[in-house]
């Protein structure tokens, strides 16, 4: 009978320990970033974010870093993530990975006609169609403004990077491909305008060295997505924290300069209906 007892009070103190960690891992509520900076970068970005979320969602903010575009859009399908910022392009590939299952909630003003650059150090490159036999780097193989919408306009340019150009190469991030510009390693590179307004504000390029010498028209870009089936309190929390931020408000500034948004709009799957005609059209998406 002792044994019994004990074994039925070890079995409930087991399960009290499960429910209580269970209900732990519920409080907290997991924000993922694609890899397009530095990872020590994005966790600088999120700081002051993540503490301000907090507040305004009552749990626990966590930001989770991961290696590549394709595993934030995996983290976020599986669960093991509940918010992630997107590039256009990812945010297509996610939702057709899940079926329409994915929800862009908010995005930055700027992000409604998102540009991106192209750099050089060469004095010969001057247009695009100057690009033909020489290297060329994108940032990562997901990125839309380092990669999808800069392919999109060279062949809408009638230069198809993969034959006309010498040789192509993907740096993984927007900085890096800067770095690979401004080190010779290629000729020219393409990257978002935001990074690259960046680097010049930061002076961690010389602009009378490393030279934008093509911007992109306008398009759809980055959105923080949540599932569909999130919690429809905690959507429209989320969604209110972010509408709210003011950068006229001393409090909010930091918050508002770190992720480069003048404020934050709604936004919705359709907005992106031409990344996804772009991926297509580029043969990036079957």
């Amino acid at each position: 009978m002792k044994l019994t007892l004990k074994s039925v009070l070890a079995a409930g103190m087991l399960l009290a320990a499960s429910w209580s960690h269970a209900q732990s891992a519920d409080h907290v509520f997991r924000v993922s970033a694609i890899p397009d900076e530095a990872p020590t970068e994005l966790q600088r970005k999120f700081k002051p974010l993540g503490e301000y979320l907090e507040k305004k969602i009552g749990m626990k903010v966590e930001f989770t870093p991961v290696t590549d575009y394709a595993a934030s859009v995996e983290a976020l399908i599986n669960k093991k993530v509940d918010m992630v910022w997107f590039g256009g392009f990812t945010f297509v590939q996610a939702n057709e990975r899940s079926k329409g299952a994915i929800t862009p909630l908010v995005q930055r003003a700027e992000d409604e006609k998102f540009r991106s650059v192209f750099v050089t150090t060469n004095k010969s490159i001057n247009s695009l169609n100057d690009l033909k036999g020489k290297t060329l780097s994108f940032g990562s193989e997901s990125s839309t403004s380092g990669h999808l919408m800069p392919r999109y306009y060279l062949l809408q340019a009638k230069i198809n990077p993969d034959t006309d150009l010498k040789r192509i190469a993907f740096s993984g991030a927007h900085d890096a491909t800067v770095a690979a510009v401004a080190g010779g390693k290629v000729d020219a590179g393409a990257l978002n305008i935001s990074v690259w307004e960046k680097l010049l504000e930061a002076k961690k390029v010389d602009p009378a060295v490393v030279r934008v010498f093509y911007t992109t028209p306008g398009y759809y870009d980055y959105n923080w997505s949540v599932r569909t089936d999130m919690n429809a309190d905690l959507k429209k929390k989320l969604s209110d924290a972010f509408l709210a931020l003011d950068a006229s408000k001393p409090e909010d500034k930091a918050i508002m300069e770190l992720q480069r948004a003048s404020k934050f709009i709604p936004t919705k799957a359709e907005n992106y209906k031409n990344i996804e005609a772009a991926a297509r059209n580029a043969g990036l998406l079957k």
